[in-house]
């Protein structure tokens, strides 16, 4: 079986598994309205002369780490159009095509209520921030997906790792508002992650060879959505600093989960030799990326005994 098809062919072949998991998505999501999120009481005019406004951050908005979580996680939501057009393959019928259309309406909910909430309480540079989208939307960086099962791996761990950078990022601030905004994107992205890790399993029962060499590929060259967004690798660390998004997590609650636990990729039976090279050679990457993270956890250990401690 070809390991290069395209993503209409391995959509035909899982259309019922599609068909069963959108059922599922939309009885298990629920309705919610960003403007019943958003401190709407908080908010005030903005002068019209930029220079008459310059701004400033508002005293006990949220920390410059959250600053910057919260800036790259609404200007990866933004660059929404272009993860559409790849998943879509150009198709506007049939239940993958009526997934991505439900996908992208939830999506762009989240680009909504983040912006209205950091809007409102001025918690980032406005202009900044607009700045930042036009230039994430017009350059359009994306992962591009040559195959189906490299789409179905990507998506499933990039949504996952979503979700945990949003919750975590909600956990940094101290306002009960952005806390709870960020939560409910989470939530949503939590139900995205479910269904392309589901899916991502049937894939797997389809053509197990194509399945695994596909997460050889995403799982060794993975990165975050993010990486289309000016001085990103600055921003990058910054958020890893944080304990927002950093090797130990994505080690701990995304690769090993998924791919180890989920999926049982040392389990998987009946794969091609390249395929079998494929996953020997993911295994030795997983065991690294294992070491990595254990440096990752004793550095954070031994910098958090180091501080001084605060009555």
């Amino acid at each position: 079986m070809p390991h290069t098809r395209p993503m209409s062919e391995l959509s035909n072949e899982l259309a019922p598994m599609v068909e069963q998991l959108l059922e599922r998505h939309l009885a298990s999501t629920k309705e919610w309205f960003p403007h019943r999120l958003v401190p709407w009481s908080r908010g005030r005019d903005f002068a019209e002369n930029e220079a008459d406004d310059a701004w400033s951050p508002e005293p006990g908005t949220c920390s410059d780490a959250a600053r910057v979580a919260l800036t790259v996680n609404l200007l990866t939501e933004d660059n929404l159009p272009y993860y559409s057009e790849s998943l879509s393959d150009g198709r506007r019928d049939g239940a993958w095509a009526e997934w991505t259309r439900r996908w992208t309406a939830e999506e762009g909910r989240h680009a909504i209520v983040i912006r209205d909430y950091l809007t409102v309480t001025r918690a980032v540079d406005p202009v900044a921030l607009e700045r930042g989208r036009m230039h994430q939307v017009s350059t359009g960086v994306v992962p591009q997906f040559g195959n189906a099962c490299l789409g179905l791996v990507y998506t499933t761990l990039q949504e996952l790792a979503t979700r945990v950078a949003h919750r975590n990022t909600g956990e940094l601030l101290t306002d009960a508002a952005g806390r709870t905004v960020m939560r409910r994107v989470a939530a949503d992205e939590n139900l995205h992650h479910l269904f392309y890790r589901d899916l991502a399993s049937a894939a797997i029962d389809v053509d197990p060879s194509a399945m695994v060499i596909a997460m050889d590929e995403v799982v060794r060259t993975f990165a975050m959505p993010g990486t289309g967004i000016e001085d990103f690798p600055r921003l990058a660390r910054v958020i890893a600093d944080a304990a927002v998004y950093d090797f130990s997590i994505h080690y701990h609650q995304i690769v090993a989960p998924v791919v180890l636990g989920r999926w049982r990729l040392t389990e998987i039976e009946g794969l091609t030799a390249s395929a079998e090279q494929s996953r020997d050679r993911l295994v030795r990457f997983i065991d690294r990326l294992a070491k990595v993270a254990d440096r990752t956890d004793a550095r954070r250990q031994a910098k958090a005994a180091a501080a001084p401690r605060v009555a």
